[in-house]
Order: C-alpha cells, then sequence, then structure tokens
C-alpha cells in the first residue's frame, strides 16, 4: 500500500488517514484529497482548478471552499520541523508541498496509474467459488508467458467465462495498465467489437477508426485483454486482435470461444467438462467428492438448500447425475439447486427423462444436446409464471432493474409483485443472475441461458411484441437520462444507465431490422444520441445517426427528429473527420430546423457549432457574424451566459483577423464576466470551459503584442485548467494552440519538447485525427528549430492533410514556416513557392495575423540573391511587414522585421540605419528579454557598437533587467 512520509507525518492515500507519531490526525476528507493532490508532486505548483476537480469531482465549488479546505490542512500541520509551513501559495496560480518527501509501497508506474484515476480493472466480481479448475489455471497462466495470444476453446456451458475471470483476477498485479474484461455475448453487430473493446478499456475515441485508435493506445502499454464469447463475431475478433498485438508488445489477450481465432502465434486449450467418477459398484462419498463434478453439485446444493451434505447413500446417484449432465459446469449449478424441492432419486429420474430428447438430435456436439436437455428439463419445472417471464426477460441483452423488467415482461392489469417474486425464484434456481454494485442490484440471464430462453420466446409468439416493449422502454430510460444528466453527478448517472449501451443497440438492431418498427428506431436513434456523446462513442453515434437520416426514413422523421440528428451528426463529423462540408450542412439543417420551431436553444447551439466551423476552416469573418448573431440571439433571450461567453469566439476571430486590441478587450470581457456553469447543460454547449480556452486566446494576442513572459505565464494557467477539466478536447485546445506554440515562439525548445511528448501520446490514445496533424505540425516545427531537416516532410505532409479537409486555421502560419526551412536547407526556389502559397491562403480567409510574419519570410528568402534588384524588393517588403505590425499591435513581429531589416542593411554596410530601425522597437519591450528573438535583436544592436548602445538600453542577461532605461 503507498504511503508518503514528511517530517513527523505519515499519509495513506488508500485509507484516508493521516498519522502524527503513531496518533491519527483528524482532518476532513475533502482536505485529505487537496493532501494527496499536493504530496504526489512535491515541489511543484498545483493550480487551484486541479485541486478543485480532485476535491469535488462531480460539483461546482467556488474557490473560498478550496481556500477554507487548505487554511484546515495548514492548521492540523502545524509548522514544518525548519519552522516553516508545509504548504506555500503561489499567488494568483495555486499552492505547493515545500517539504521534502519519501514515497514508499509501489512502484512509480503503479503510483502514476493510480494517480491518473485509472482503475485496475473492471472484472466482474464472482459470488461463488471456482471448483476443479486448479490444473487448467496453472496451465493457461503458464502458457501465458510464453503466448501473447491463448483462446479457451469448449462447448457452450463447459466453463470458458468462469476460467477465464479466475485466471485474470490472479493476474491483475503482473499488468501495469490494467486487466480488461470484454463481454461479447451482447454485440450482434461484428461491426460493434472495436467499440466494445474501446469502452472496456476507457478509451474515448474521436475517429472514424476504432480498430487503429485501439492498436495507437495500447502501443506503450502493458495490460491484458480478456475478449468473451468470441465465436458469433470470430472473424471481426480476429481482424482487432491481429491489429492489436502487432503494435502492442507488452499486451496479452485471453480469449474464450466455442472455436479458435485460427491466428498465427494463437495457443489453443481446449477445456474439457468436469471430470466424473466412473461407473463403479460402490462408491462413498468421501471417492465421489474427489471428482469436480461431484464437488460443484454438492457445493452448490449446499447454497441453495442451505445445508447439503453428500451421504454414502446418496454418492451413487449424484455421481450418475453429474455424468449425465457430462460434467458441463452450467447444466450442474442448473440442476444442483432443484435438490430445494426433489430428492437426488428423483432429480436423477427427472434427468433419465430428457433421454429421448437427447437421441432425438441430430449433429453436433453431444454436450450441448445434454445442456439443452438440462434448460429443457430446468425450464419444464417452473411455474408457468416463471416460464413467461424468463422467456420475456430475454429480450435484455445486458443487465436490467426490477423495475425494468416489471415494465417489460409484465402484462397490464397484473401485479408488479408477480415478477419480482418470480425473479426471486428464478435467482433461486440459477436461471437468473444477480450483479450488485454500488449504486443498486441488477440481474441478469447467462448468455447459454438467455439464447434459449430467447428461443422459447419465439416459439412463443410473443417476441415482437416484447421486443417493442422493450424498445419502448429503452426510449422511455433514454430520455430521462439525458434529462438527469444536467443534474446528476457522472459516478451516478454511469452507474445508472451507462450499461444500458447493449440494450440500446439490441432495440436499434430489431427496429430497423426488416423495418419492424422505423418510428420507434428513429425516435431511440435520437434518444440515444446522449449516450454516445457522454460514453464518447463518437463514431457509433456517426454510423446510427445517418442510418436514421436516410431520406427512406424521412417519413417516420419529424422536424424536431432531424433537427436533433443534423446536429449530432454534425458533431460527430467534425470530431473524427474534420471540418468537412458536410458539416457545415448539417449544422444549416439543424439550424433551419430550430428556427422553424421557435426553439431557441437548439438555434443557439447550431450557431455555436457553425461558429466553431468557420474558425476550423480558416473563414474568421464568418465566424465573427455568427458570434455577432449568437449575441444579439442570447441578448434577446436573456441569455446571460450565451452572451458573455461569445466574446471568446469574438475574441477569436479578431485575434485571428489582425485585430488585437479589439480581440484583448473581448476576451478581458469575458474572462471578467464569466459566470461558472450550474448545469452540465451549459458545459455541453460551449463545448470547452469557456473561460480557460479564452485565456489561451488572450495569452496569444498578448506574446503577438510583446509581452513574452505575460503569455507563457497565462498559457500555463490554462494548460493547469485544462488539466484539471480531464477533457480531451480542453487538453488539446491548451497545448496545441496555446503552450506548445508560445514555448516554439519564444524559444524554448526543452518545454515545447515536454508538451509533445504528452499531447502526441494523447491524441493517439483518442485517436483524434485533425488534432494528430496539428500536433505534427507543431513536432515539425520543433524539429526544424534543432536544425533537423526530417521536419520537412512531415510538416508539408501535415498541412495536406489538414487542407484536405478543409481544416485552415493557422495552416498559413506553418506554410509560412515550412517557406522559411526550405530556404535554411537550400532550397529557395521552393521557398519562394511555399510563402506565395502561404500568404495567398492568409489572404484569401483573411487569416492575416500572421501577414507580417510572412512578409518576412518572403523578403528573406528574396534577399538570398545579391542583386540590387532583388534587394530593393526585399527591402520593400521588411518595410511593409513593420508597417502591417505596427498597425495591428504586434510588437513580437515588428521585432522580428525589425531585426531582419537591420541585418538586410548589415549586409550592405547601413549599420547606423540598421540600429535606428531595430533600437526603438526594442526598447518597446518590458519583459521576455531571455526569449530567443529579444536574445537575437540585442546581440545584434550589441554587434553594432556606439550606435546601437545609443538607441538602447542595457539588458543584463543574467539577472533578466534592463539597466540605464531612456538612455
Amino acid at each position: 500500500m503507498l504511503s508518503y512520509s514528511f517530517g513527523p507525518y505519515v499519509f495513506v492515500p488508500e485509507r484516508q488517514s493521516l498519522w502524527r507519531d503513531h496518533t491519527a490526525v483528524r482532518v476532513g476528507s475533502r482536505a485529505l484529497e487537496i493532501l494527496a493532490a499536493l504530496i504526489e508532486r512535491p515541489g511543484e505548483v498545483v493550480g487551484k482548478a486541479e485541486l478543485i476537480s480532485r476535491a469535488w469531482p462531480d460539483t461546482f465549488v467556488e474557490q473560498s471552499n478550496l481556500k477554507v479546505n487548505v487554511a484546515a490542512l495548514r492548521r492540523a500541520l502545524g509548522d514544518a520541523p525548519d519552522g516553516t509551513q508545509y504548504i506555500a501559495t503561489v499567488s494568483g496560480r495555486g499552492y505547493r508541498f515545500v517539504f521534502p518527501v519519501s514515497v514508499s509501497g509501489q512502484s512509480a508506474a503503479a503510483v502514476a496509474a493510480k494517480f491518473q484515476g485509472g482503475r485496475a480493472n473492471n472484472l466482474p466480481v464472482s459470488t461463488t467459488r471456482l471448483v476443479g479448475r486448479d490444473h487448467a489455471i496453472d496451465a493457461i497462466r503458464a502458457a501465458l508467458e510464453a503466448s501473447r495470444l491463448l483462446t479457451i476453446v469448449g462447448p457452450g456451458g463447459v466453463g470458458k467465462t468462469r476460467l477465464a475471470l479466475a485466471i485474470a483476477g490472479r493476474l491483475t498485479a503482473a499488468y501495469e495498465h490494467g486487466v480488461w474484461f470484454v463481454d461479447l455475448a451482447t454485440v450482434n453487430d461484428a461491426t460493434l467489437v472495436p467499440t466494445s473493446i474501446a469502452t472496456a478499456l476507457g478509451l474515448r475515441v474521436h475517429s472514424a477508426n476504432i480498430k487503429a485508435a485501439i492498436a495507437a493506445f495500447a502501443a506503450d502499454r502493458k495490460f491484458m485483454l480478456v475478449l468473451d464469447n468470441c465465436e458469433h463475431v470470430i472473424e471481426a475478433v480476429a481482424a482487432c486482435v491481429e491489429a492489436l498485438l502487432a503494435a502492442a508488445a507488452r499486451v496479452r489477450i485471453l480469449a474464450t470461444s466455442r472455436e479458435p481465432l485460427r491466428l498465427l502465434g494463437e495457443q489453443v486449450y481446449r477445456l474439457p467438462p468436469l471430470e466424473t467418477p466412473p461407473k463403479v459398484s460402490r462408491l462413498s462419498a468421501g471417492e465421489a467428492l474427489a471428482f469436480p463434478a461431484v464437488e460443484l453439485f454438492v457445493e452448490r446444493a449446499a447454497g441453495s438448500r442451505g445445508v447439503f451434505v453428500l451421504e454414502d447413500g446418496d454418492a451413487p446417484v449424484v455421481a450418475e447425475i453429474c455424468r449425465r449432465l457430462d460434467g458441463l459446469a452450467l447444466a450442474i449449478e442448473l440442476a444442483a439447486p432443484r435438490l430445494d424441492a426433489f430428492s437426488t432419486s428423483e432429480l436423477l429420474g427427472f434427468l433419465a427423462d430428457q433421454s429421448p430428447v437427447l437421441s432425438d438430435r441430430r449433429g453436433g456436439d453431444t454436450r450441448h444436446h445434454t445442456l439443452a436437455a438440462t434448460l429443457d428439463w430446468s425450464f419444464g419445472l417452473l411455474a408457468e409464471p416463471e416460464r413467461v417471464l424468463l422467456r420475456r426477460l430475454s429480450v435484455f441483452a445486458g443487465a436490467f432493474s426490477v423495475e425494468s423488467a416489471c415494465v417489460v415482461a409484465v402484462d397490464k392489469g397484473r401485479a408488479r409483485s408477480e415478477c419480482i417474486h418470480a425473479i426471486a425464484n428464478l435467482v433461486a434456481k440459477s436461471l437468473v443472475s444477480i450483479e450488485r454494485g454500488e449504486f443498486g442490484t441488477l440481474y441478469r440471464l447467462l448468455d447459454t441461458t438467455r439464447s434459449y430462453a430467447l428461443q422459447k420466446l419465439a416459439e412463443s409468439g410473443e417476441l415482437d411484441l416484447l421486443r417493442q416493449r422493450h424498445a419502448e422502454h429503452l426510449l422511455e430510460l433514454a430520455e430521462r437520462a439525458e434529462a438527469e444528466w444536467k443534474i446528476r453527478p457522472t459516478a451516478q448517472w454511469l452507474a445508472e444507465y451507462g450499461r444500458k449501451m447493449d440494450d440500446i443497440r439490441s432495440a436499434l438492431g430489431w427496429a430497423f431490422s426488416g423495418n419492424r418498427s422505423i418510428a420507434i428506431g428513429v425516435a431511440l436513434t435520437v434518444a440515444a444520441v446522449p449516450f454516445w456523446e457522454h460514453l464518447s462513442l463518437v463514431e457509433e453515434c456517426r454510423v446510427r445517426v445517418e442510418g436514421a437520416l436516410s431520406s427512406s426514413f424521412a417519413n417516420f422523421r419529424g422536424v424536431r427528429d432531424d433537427m436533433k440528428l443534423q446536429f449530432a451528426y454534425g458533431t460527430a463529423l467534425l470530431h473524427t473527420r474534420g471540418p468537412l462540408l458536410e458539416v457545415q450542412a448539417a449544422w444549416t439543417t439543424a439550424l433551419g430546423c430550430a428556427e422553424s420551431l421557435h426553439d431557441t436553444d437548439y438555434r443557439l447551439r447550431c450557431l455555436w457549432g457553425l461558429c466553431d466551423y468557420f474558425t476550423w476552416t480558416g473563414d474568421h469573418r464568418s465566424a465573427l457574424a455568427i458570434a455577432e448573431k449568437i449575441r444579439v440571439l442570447a441578448t434577446d433571450r436573456g441569455d446571460v451566459n450565451a452572451r458573455n461567453n461569445v466574446d471568446r469566439q469574438t475574441g477569436t476571430a479578431l485575434r485571428y483577423l489582425g485585430e488585437l486590441g479589439e480581440a484583448q478587450r473581448h476576451l478581458e470581457r469575458m474572462i471578467a464576466r464569466y459566470i461558472p456553469p450550474v448545469a452540465r447543460s451549459d458545459i455541453a454547449r460551449f463545448q470547452l470551459d469557456p473561460r480557460s480556452a479564452a485565456r489561451g486566446t488572450l495569452a496569444n494576442v498578448t506574446w503577438l503584442q510583446g509581452h513574452p513572459e505575460r503569455a507563457v505565464a497565462m498559457a500555463q494557467r490554462q494548460l493547469e485548467e485544462a488539466r484539471a477539466a480531464q477533457h480531451a478536447l480542453a487538453l488539446c485546445n491548451a497545448v496545441v494552440h496555446t503552450t506548445c506554440p508560445i514555448a516554439l515562439l519564444t524559444g524554448d525548445l526543452a518545454a515545447a519538447e515536454r508538451l509533445l511528448v504528452g499531447i502526441e501520446a494523447h491524441v493517439a490514445e483518442h485517436a483524434m485525427t485533425v488534432w494528430a496533424a496539428m500536433s505534427r505540425c507543431l513536432r515539425a516545427e520543433w524539429l526544424l528549430q534543432g536544425d533537423d531537416a526530417s521536419g520537412l516532410p512531415m510538416l508539408r505532409s501535415a498541412l495536406d492533410e489538414l487542407l484536405a479537409v478543409h481544416f485552415r486555421m493557422r495552416c498559413p502560419f506553418y506554410m509560412g514556416f515550412y517557406a522559411a526551412a526550405l530556404g535554411t536547407h537550400g532550397d529557395v526556389d521552393a521557398g519562394r513557392t511555399a510563402i506565395d502559397e502561404a500568404i495567398a491562403l492568409s489572404a484569401s480567409t483573411g487569416e492575416t495575423w500572421c501577414m507580417p510574419e510572412l512578409l518576412r519570410i518572403k523578403a528573406d528568402l528574396l534577399s538570398t540573391e545579391s542583386t540590387h534588384r532583388t534587394a530593393e524588393a526585399a527591402e520593400a517588403l521588411y518595410m511593409q511587414a513593420l508597417d502591417l505590425a505596427r498597425r495591428q499591435g504586434a510588437l513580437s513581429w515588428e521585432l522580428r522585421a525589425a531585426t531582419a531589416l537591420a541585418e538586410h542593411w548589415l549586409r550592405t554596410d547601413q549599420g547606423a540605419k540598421a540600429a535606428g530601425v531595430l533600437a526603438p522597437v526594442y526598447r518597446r519591450f518590458k519583459d521576455g528579454f531571455a526569449t530567443c528573438d529579444l536574445l537575437k535583436a540585442r546581440t545584434l544592436l550589441n554587434g553594432l557598437g556606439d550606435a546601437g548602445k545609443r538607441r538602447v538600453a542595457v539588458f543584463d542577461a543574467t539577472s533578466g533587467k534592463v539597466s540605464n532605461p531612456g538612455q
């Protein structure tokens, strides 16, 4: 168990206990969570937002709550041995644990996994002991050490799943990144196999290629995947497994199936039935119990009756029962509980009566016949209400509550108590299993039992009736879930509704198959959109919504259905494939529907989406116009949050249009007026934390305006907030658009490298295609700043990928950097072609924030030719860049242009003019003197001698201060 020691204290997070010299220290649970967050990273600043998220994960609280709990923690700890406090306040940012800490109890990797919020596994908890499989467990564990893929093969009911879970449970400590169970019994569509695997892994995929996302996620991880019940989707499973094993050297896969996967390197373990006693004339109880089949029978019988002891006289009878059941674990578990009503001899007699059934079955494994016969027999012994309920419960693909069972399986006018009583009886007879969780008890039919009961339901003629009831119930649950998402903590919501996805898929499959109930299918697709969103099943959402939008289903959709489906389609398409024209079309159609319905909420959602779309495509004037529409609509509606928050979109558009002063005004106003949302619906509507995103844009504006140090501090704050939010898009936005670009602009390559390593893993884990391409642009820029020419093809490839999906935001800047790098590496002609392409793109989109830099780069490329004509043209471009930068208020671009022009004049023996253009620009900076551009300018000015010194104060690189200002 992990523990931290500091001074006289020992802190054990897992037990939420703090001790001082063997005496417990009384501290509240919130304060201990804050202590845990600080002590995990001693010496580092932990932001306020991150601490609030840690201590109040599902609740919005004011920062005053944090201050109160930190104060309580300080009082409890007192002063450190050296007289200082253990926790230091970092003004405006957060807190830092400043005393030395020692850690014991777990590896660093395990500690990291624990505090990243990761679970160790998702294995179902068994309520009964596994009997008679010790040899199989040892053999399979040994085989898994030598093979990365092992499949347990055997007939239905032989115990493959229980064995796999037992092995997985014993191996959890051996896998740094967990052991994950995937129940494929509920997956009837082979295309959903990758989705099911991703869901079990907790992987949120923002890509159409889920299989590739899983492979990328697994590449540097060590975990075990347990794929259960593969036989009905065997080809899809094999394809996923093959891709996963090829990409991830430390992943192990344990599968169960009625047939092997037939992949290279697969080890197959054929699981035999439990061993039964041979037919002998005399058999004692002790001798019979030496056989696993009898041991299992006796244990399950005892569990049903409360007390059951095998006597010598019953031993031969029980042995014969186990032989008749062919040692199949499931058959034995179904039969043994019947001793609550019958003697062992009567039970054997009932089984013997099934012999004609066995002999009439043709083909296949006789063990399947035995299991079917046992199920027939068990079903036949049920009272009629229990038979009816069992077959009706088979419509549930996953776990279900008593409430759901009553709604679906009970006819109108019948008492719910009948259903509840029948469920209890079915549980007692091992036909229904129980799953007890933190938020209540659920029930489930085992796969084999469900298949049998579903067949019985079809034979009864009630299949379509019950399927329709099931789909209608899922529709009602989905609508309730959407409403409750706004008010319930995430953990509770997921516990209540997150497991309904298998049933939703099953209901949709039935509704659309053979056009049985298109109206219900369309309505359920609309209602299920929040499930796909909240469970991050983005690609599945796209496919399902696209199907529901089919023109052949138009008569089954209303205007409101079209509005919700088109909006969801545009959102899913944007995040999986980029800002394609279809995204704009979908959101525009949804907006038209919302206007016809006078639905202001959806009008705002659609406008917000279109604003983001135009931002991504680089059409910032259109984005600005949409933002103004949002402002007018929000004002008319009295939506203060939307009215204030749209300043972020306005400021973003103005930033890219080069209107930096106005951008700053809107962004600062938004940050000052921001009201934290009390409902998650607001967070969903605005996609990201608007204030944090605005702060990131303001950081970029601040750098452009000539305040590098302030920009770095703002960027770091946004990054801390994004990490605390634990939102995939928030982190991308913070790193890709703010912290990493600013690190590269200021020349902090070490910080950029740290950020790149993290974001590259992040976008790969979530398969975020567009963000991955943007990350490669940054990686290429980092390589090229380090004079590594391999960045050239990487940058060109990433740009082509972005432009192919109409993503143009920031692309003119990256294209300009590409042009400059071509020139630096000797291909000046290609550089000139590329810079003209960049300038044309900037002009066509209106994304002119970087135009001064593009003009400077073009001038640099021209100045490589030492002719009078090109020198004049280059000088004119430098002057044009300077003038535009001044008009934009972009002091950082102005410095780069002035430095380049000064170098140009120095090459033509015009040193006085060089100092005259550069020194006044340099003098206007108040911070950032250790950043690359200012260091370069200072070096150049020093080289100019007296002319430079007369025009600029002296910068001391050691102290970071300017002396003799104004001289």
